[in-house]
């Protein structure tokens, strides 16, 4: 694994969580309890801070980055960034699911208990309301949580990868 400190700023990473021995994690990110970063993920705080909340789950190939002098990155708690999932510049609040695959650019909000899906490219400046599912370049609202066969998913998600990294530590 790549633990590196930038311009004065080391990553702060709890003793409960699980870095893969090839993620990037670097600059000022700190991490909150139960955090898994998978292998091959980056997470690039050089230019501005990355902050994550508890049990988040960074699966691989995923790039989290911020803007420089813009925006940074926050994340809150049981958020899972699929597989080689983007995530720049942009806020996620609690119980997000954002697919493998998909990409948040900068200056996004997406609220709580939301779903961004596989593949969705959320454009820069995009609000995503709380309990929606996104899908689509451009992202758009397919429909709401709740009406979908998917509203258990991201708690459901975020547990299991708090399991996955027990096995590997």
């Amino acid at each position: 694994m790549v633990i590196k400190e930038v311009n004065g700023k080391y990553p702060q990473i709890p003793q409960d969580c699980f870095v893969a021995d090839n993620a990037t994690i670097v600059g000022d990110v700190t991490f909150g309890s139960e955090c898994s970063i998978w292998f091959n993920a980056v997470v690039r705080g050089d230019v501005n801070f990355i902050t994550t909340g508890n049990k988040v789950n960074i699966q691989d190939g995923a790039v989290i980055h911020c803007t420089y002098q813009k925006h940074p990155t926050i994340i809150g708690n049981n958020v899972s960034i699929g597989h080689n999932a983007i995530v720049h510049g942009c806020t996620i609040h609690d119980n997000v699911l954002i697919g493998m695959g998909a990409i948040v650019m900068d200056n996004c909000v997406i609220e709580s208990n939301c779903i961004i899906a596989a593949g969705a490219v959320v454009t820069q400046n995009t609000v995503v309301e709380s309990g929606t599912i996104y899908a689509g370049i451009p992202a758009k609202k397919v429909k709401e949580l709740n009406a979908s066969n998917f509203a258990g998913e991201i708690e459901r998600i975020s547990n299991n990868y708090v399991m996955y990294s027990s096995w590997f530590k």
